[in-house]
């Protein structure tokens, strides 16, 4: 996911009651990131590595009202996605759009309170961090990934954005002005970045990788800001650990069709963390062979003890990593082997409750 190091270190900083070291948060994420990449390449068949995670971003002044034309899976229209169009997340009624109300960015973890013209870039990904940021990824022309994040504060934007395996920083005059103006990112990666206020109290970041001025302006001019969408995934989870909420909620749909991932976590406290994942991959196989049954289906904990697999769906797995370790030096007051918080017992709760779509590549069927 993108930033997925950065915000789960802003969450926990908001959520804690006292100091958290977000180093080791970070170290820990990371480690999961690296165990994440290799689970990922081995059930697709391919090197690619999922940019998961978040961001909204826009350019001069405020984004244009409305969509032009309605949804491809609108009630009037339920046919399955066009070969070679990605899923788009499905708008919500009812909902006001960010910028009439920024107070809402990152309230709920179901909900983009932001969207896209579908007829002008492609999405391939969008995500939600609760009490932190909103964002999406998109294509432009000629394949040029972009990165969108939009917040309620400008502190609460990512300083860098992963596009795969490749991490661009964001220029230091590009964080600080927010006037819309297009500044070339630093460190290695070639990019251009612009920041701006969507409206008062809108916060907005779109960085482009490798791409050029028009591409970068093409993909803020498709932004729509006075919309809800959800963050529909292939994936529902009807049971959750007691003090447990969903915080964030991310979905990667760049491979689509072949490849749809999207993941959770769930927090307890300042420093308990669950990771949720799930992977479809056309061409993999279902596997069946576990160690473990929940609720009828062939289960597997892993021989460290740390992730449980939901396994029996075709072409399918969900995971549940609740015993990660820290990595590194642990707080003065945890005892040796210190870990999440979480149970197996916990992970069982959630695949027991989890619903996982028939056909992922019908997203009028995702929730």
């Amino acid at each position: 996911m993108i930033d997925l190091d950065e915000q789960i270190a802003q969450t926990l900083r908001e959520r804690a009651e006292g100091d958290v070291d977000t180093n080791r948060l970070l170290r820990a994420s990371r480690a999961r990131g690296r165990r994440r990449q290799l689970h990922r390449r081995v059930a697709a068949g391919t090197a690619l590595s999922l940019v998961g995670a978040l961001g909204v971003v826009g350019v001069t002044g405020t984004g244009p009202d409305g969509l032009t034309g309605r949804l491809p899976w609108t009630a009037a229209r339920p046919a399955a996605t066009p070969a070679g169009a990605t899923p788009v997340p499905p708008r919500v009624d009812g909902v006001l759009g960010a910028a009439a109300d920024p107070a809402l960015v990152g309230s709920d973890p179901t909900v983009l309170h932001f969207g896209l013209d579908p007829t002008r870039v492609r999405y391939l990904g969008w995500s939600v961090v609760r009490g932190h940021t909103e964002s999406v990824r998109l294509s432009v022309r000629d394949d040029q990934p972009v990165h969108v994040q939009v917040s309620r504060t400008p502190e609460s934007l990512s300083t860098s954005v992963s596009f795969g395996n490749v991490e661009v920083d964001v220029a230091r005059l590009g964080i600080q002005s927010f006037d819309g103006t297009i500044h070339p990112t630093s460190g290695g990666a070639s990019g251009l970045v612009t920041s701006w206020n969507p409206a008062p109290g809108l916060y907005a970041r779109a960085v482009i990788l490798q791409g050029d001025r028009a591409g970068l302006e093409r993909a803020v001019g498709a932004l729509r800001w006075n919309e809800a969408r959800s963050c529909a995934v292939p994936l529902r989870l009807d049971a959750l650990p007691d003090g447990a909420p969903i915080n964030t909620c991310s979905v990667d749909v760049s491979a689509y069709p072949k490849l749809v991932t999207s993941d959770f976590t769930l927090g307890r406290a300042a420093n308990q963390i669950m990771f949720v994942t799930y992977r479809y991959a056309s061409g993999a196989g279902t596997r069946t062979e576990g160690n473990r049954t929940i609720a009828g289906r062939p289960a597997n904990l892993s021989a460290d003890g740390s992730t449980l697999d939901l396994l029996g769906i075709p072409r399918t797995t969900v995971s549940v990593n609740f015993n990660w370790q820290w990595e590194g030096r642990r707080p003065a007051d945890a005892e040796p082997g210190a870990t999440s918080g979480f149970t197996e017992a916990d992970a069982t709760t959630v695949l027991a409750g989890a619903r996982v779509v028939d056909d992922p590549t019908r997203p009028q069927s995702w929730k």
